[in-house]
């Protein structure tokens, strides 16, 4: 197999090319002075299968990814596998109000237009994987998570709603923990009280796990309320840091420290998830 690299994911498409024992290639990428796309593959041939690993957010990354595709194709690729660390727009799974496009379905539609494998990390609704037309692969970066906290003291893990229990099972898991979901409590029209729904915080080193941090607004009234409780410790982890409006400045003020996996490069994605992508594309 070779790995061929697109411009969002560059570490972890290097990471993935190691874990595989394969070739790495990076994409060329340039934009022309009216802002469109540029690809080009520097090599002879590619007379193997290909893996492309870009990001489809945001937009300009997904038309990148098109181009990187059809390029590698143009060389001779027996096939192309997708490899989407962070896949975009997978939250729009349904027509939530009338005249709203099907976001999740397009993009998943347009991905099988140039690959016959897609693989991604942790999509927010997995069931928007099952509109692709070959083989999909929904991979947990729980594992990964709890191999890099091994061996840091934490004693409770917490993810940030019930819907998320089970990844802060799994990392609890790893590292042999407790676990547990934060539970809110309207105390009055203004004032909601969040903690662990079971478990007591007091003393305790925690870990909140969750999926995707964005504006990091409910990370950020977790971590005060924990500390509040009396929490020894509170480290932010995710797997996907957006990290919009100044997020991860907030962030810092209020948790010991935050981490991301690296399907988003950033200043703190220092965990990679490019084993467990192996893993299944081994098969």
């Amino acid at each position: 197999m070779i790995v061929i690299g697109g411009t969002s994911s560059k570490k972890l498409a290097q990471d993935l090319a190691k874990e595989l024992d394969s070739k790495y290639v990076q994409a060329q990428v340039s934009r022309f002075p009216d802002g469109e796309c540029y690809v080009r593959i520097e090599e002879d041939a590619l007379d193997d299968d290909v893996i492309v690993v870009q990001n489809t957010h945001p937009d300009n990354n997904l038309v990148e990814m098109l181009l990187i595709q059809d390029a590698a194709l143009g060389l001779g690729a027996k096939s192309v596998t997708s490899v989407v660390p962070y896949f975009g727009y997978s939250r729009q799974d349904e027509r939530f109000n009338k005249g709203e496009a099907l976001s999740a379905k397009v993009m998943v539609d347009i991905m099988g237009l140039t690959s016959t494998r897609l693989a991604s990390v942790d999509v927010h609704k997995p069931v928007v994987l099952d509109w692709f037309a070959g083989k999909t692969y929904n991979i947990s970066a729980a594992h990964c998570i709890g191999e890099f906290f091994k061996d840091s003291g934490i004693d409770l893990v917490l993810a940030p709603d019930e819907g998320a229990l089970d990844r802060a099972a799994a990392v609890a898991e790893a590292i042999h923990a407790e676990f547990d979901n934060l539970e809110k409590t309207r105390l009055s029209g203004e004032v909601v009280r969040m903690a662990p729904k079971n478990v007591d915080a007091k003393d305790k080193s925690v870990l909140i796990v969750d999926d995707i941090i964005s504006t990091g607004g409910t990370i950020e009234a977790a971590a005060n309320q924990l500390k509040v409780l009396g929490a020894k410790s509170v480290i932010a982890v995710c797997t996907h840091g957006l990290f919009a409006k100044d997020a991860l400045d907030r962030l810092r003020k209020c948790c010991n420290a935050v981490y991301s996996t690296n399907t988003i490069e950033n200043e703190v994605s220092v965990i990679s998830v490019a084993p467990e992508i192996a893993k299944v594309l081994r098969d």
